[in-house]
């Protein structure tokens, strides 16, 4: 059986994503590409791989057993390319990897430099995406590394195909607009009145905070949802709500808005996930060691708490 590493890709793929549109999204694809590359790896199987419920297209038991072994294929080409990839004289290689915007804007650039002094051979090919695709997009290859978040409140799933490094943990801050607060620090509880300006609910960080709120006693108020703390920083200087902002996004701030730490235990964890079998991979160490370094150069602190676990299943918001 003469198969394409290719299609055996798209077929992990899709036990991984779940549908042909989730597949398609996530690696640029239109649906009927993708539809006409996974008929393609049947037609050179010879067998039945997948069959119709209702609109889903899903694995059959055929389909199910070719894809334990593409996984086992992949790795093992990946592998070799390490191989090879730690032979070479000099460091060389391209990393492709995910970031967000306040880790785009200082932490990301600044290890880079580190980086670049070190390792120039290293290319590194940044990709922006939410911190909640981060970890999906490494373990189904799309990606070599991931910025991901956690907070102390509400920790991101974990697979055991994937490690972690952490890499600082940010304080968090009220964002209010000049003369709001007169207090050094602020307790979450005191903000029950207050109009918010918040990420949607199904985010990490929207999810993360409002769990911050209820363990104080109240539901936020949101007025305005927003997915960037940087439009939510715009929103405060304009005087309608306030906002938590990370240590990150802390260093842009506009005129007009002061920022006061927050009083409860509520911080966010900085990590970078990488693949298990990559641990060793001597640019991915390259990449890690840069980082935690431009961390430290900017004064935040390793988390000090766990970053590895799932969070405790609960009912999604409506």
């Amino acid at each position: 059986m003469d198969v394409s590493l290719h299609r055996l890709k798209l077929l992990r793929d899709l036990r991984h994503r779940g549908t042909v549109t989730a597949v398609a999204d996530a690696l640029h694809y239109s649906t009927s590409a993708v539809s006409q590359q996974l008929s393609l790896l049947e037609r050179e199987t010879g067998a039945t791989l997948f069959e119709r419920r209702g609109r889903r297209l899903v694995l059959t038991e055929a389909g199910e057993l070719l894809a334990d072994h593409a996984e086992s294929i992949l790795d093992a080409v990946t592998q070799a390319g390490n191989a090879i990839e730690s032979l070479r004289d000099g460091l060389t290689a391209t990393l492709q990897v995910g970031v967000w915007a306040s880790v785009a804007s200082g932490l990301f650039p600044r290890g880079m430099t580190t980086l670049a002094d070190r390792a120039p051979g290293i290319l590194v090919r940044s990709v922006e995406l939410s911190p909640e695709d981060g970890s999906d997009a490494v373990r189904d290859g799309s990606l070599d590394l991931s910025f991901v978040i956690d907070y102390s409140n509400y920790l991101m799933p974990r697979t055991q195909a994937l490690r972690s490094r952490p890499i600082a943990a940010e304080q968090m801050f009220v964002a209010a607009p000049t003369g709001t607060f007169e207090e050094e620090a602020i307790a979450l509880s005191s903000l029950a009145t207050k109009p918010w300006i918040l990420a949607d609910s199904r985010s990490h960080f929207g999810r993360a905070v409002r769990l911050a709120c209820r363990s104080a006693g109240f539901e936020p108020d949101v007025h305005h949802a927003v997915g960037e703390q940087s439009t939510a920083l715009a929103l405060v200087g304009a005087d309608l709500g306030l906002s938590l902002i990370s240590e990150l996004a802390a260093t842009d701030v506009p005129d007009g808005v002061e920022l006061t730490p927050v009083a409860d235990r509520f911080e966010r964890n900085l990590s970078i996930v990488y693949r298990s079998r990559d641990a060793q991979r001597p640019a991915v160490r390259a990449f890690l060691e840069a980082m935690s370094e431009a961390a430290q150069t900017l004064g935040l602190p390793p988390p000090t708490g766990e970053t590895y676990e799932s969070p405790e299943a609960e009912s999604p918001e409506t």
